[in-house]
């Protein structure tokens, strides 16, 4: 049978123009619960414990396979296989930031690669079976940070440091995974309340910082693939000097593989003329190489050579003024000006936020990787972050002040003032 009119309780429709069944099922809502008869919290809790579990997982099995693989020889007779577990945990645990203890020596430097897997995984999850209210993101991101503080404490690192990398980890994956959710609302909406007070020359600004933030990124990825490229050789040395066979070339390559993210940072301190370290009195810049030993690590081979250094790459900082160049072209065209002003505005508040996003990564990205003066690895993130916002300020004034008419015409009527008085 078919019906002109919808019906309700779920019952078929046959809609006649498109000459199929349809089922008048009521759209999903932002406070409708996923579990039958269940809290909303829950599949908050779920998703959270499901992210943890698997993004643990991830490390906890390669180390386990490791120990099975190698258990036959005589010299690991005297490892047990949660010795095992318990380097896959200290591992996950470093990407929340939380620092490993190898006997005496503490391991601070986070792998973003980690980090990012964290990430990613908590996105994936809240978004297959989270809910999207307050309710159950409240209770996920608490479930996650409760279990990376109970891990820490059986693996013996510090809570503290497993509360803040925890939330922080959870809070944006899982956060971003549940605004993707069919019955969220779009971020826009949630963050009108406070984002439509802000003036517009702030917005534009601070979203065109964000922008040159993700360009320089970007820039560097491509720098540290030459380098990669540039380094094969060296790096080959490495691998055939350590003489690893293919369960250890495997676990290697999963590290290198963590803490290749790190380099792409390091090689964003390098575009902005910081340039970073790899030991203390090391220096890694575009003008000058000053090396010293370096562990046996592939990774390394990949660092800039001596005589990269020249006249030529002194003028690397010149890039990061070019980004900022499309930033003041991005806020140029986005900025509905109404004064004169609102274009400086907006091109300082681009600078003061390519600083803050270029800081926090550099500093993520720095830590120790030994004793001594191995502590010092990577660069100062406020230094960085300056250098690279003043570039980014730089190179937008210089593209969006020429091109706003409001300021063309304010400094044209002070000139034609000021040449009134002389000729008075």
């Amino acid at each position: 049978m078919s019906t002109t009119g919808p019906r309700t309780g779920g019952t078929p429709v046959v809609d006649r123009r498109r000459r199929r069944t349809l089922v008048d099922e009521p759209a999903p809502t932002f406070f409708t619960s996923a579990l039958d008869g269940a809290p909303r919290w829950v599949a908050g809790v779920l998703s959270a414990l499901q992210a943890a579990l698997l993004s643990f997982l991830v490390l906890a099995l390669p180390a386990v396979a490791a120990y099975v693989a190698t258990s036959a020889d005589p010299s690991n007779s005297g490892v047990g296989w949660f010795r095992s577990v318990g380097v896959g945990s200290a591992f996950w645990l470093l990407g929340h930031g939380v620092p490993a203890h190898v006997g005496p020596v503490v391991v601070s430097l986070v792998p973003l690669g980690v980090t990012a897997v964290a990430l990613f995984v908590c996105y994936a999850s809240a978004r297959r079976s989270g809910l999207a209210t307050w309710s159950s993101y409240a209770a996920g991101v608490g479930t996650y940070v409760l279990v990376t503080v109970v891990v820490a404490l059986l693996s013996g690192g510090s809570p503290g440091h497993a509360l803040v990398g925890g939330a922080l980890v959870s809070a944006v994956g899982l956060g971003t995974g549940l605004l993707a959710r069919p019955e969220a609302p779009p971020l826009r909406t949630l963050a009108r309340p406070v984002w439509s007070r802000c003036p517009a020359p702030l917005r534009t600004g601070a979203a065109g910082g964000v922008l040159g933030a993700a360009a320089l990124v970007l820039v560097a990825t491509l720098v540290t693939t030459l380098w990669v490229v540039a380094g094969r050789a060296t790096i080959g040395d490495v691998v055939r000097g350590l003489g690893l066979d293919a369960v250890g070339g495997v676990v290697l390559a999963v590290a290198e593989l963590a803490y290749l993210p790190n380099l792409v940072v390091w090689a964003l301190a390098w575009l902005s003329g910081a340039g970073f370290a790899v030991g203390e009195g090391t220096h890694f810049g575009p003008d000058g190489v000053l090396g010293g030993a370096l562990p046996a690590v592939p990774l390394l081979g990949a660092l800039p050579a001596p005589d990269v250094a020249g006249p030529a790459t002194s003028l690397v900082p010149l890039v990061v003024v070019g980004v900022g160049a499309f930033v003041g072209w991005y806020v140029h065209r986005r900025l509905p000006a109404q004064r004169w002003w609102d274009a400086m505005v907006a091109c300082a508040a681009a600078g003061v936020t390519a600083t803050v996003v270029v800081a926090v990564l550099v500093t993520a990205a720095s830590g120790g990787i030994g004793p001594d003066r191995l502590e010092v690895v990577g660069a100062q993130g406020m230094v960085v972050g300056l250098r690279a916002g003043a570039g980014v300020l730089v190179g937008a004034l210089l593209v969006a002040l020429p091109g706003d008419a409001l300021l063309r015409e304010q400094l044209g009527r002070r000139l034609r003032g000021v040449r009134s008085r002389e000729g008075d």
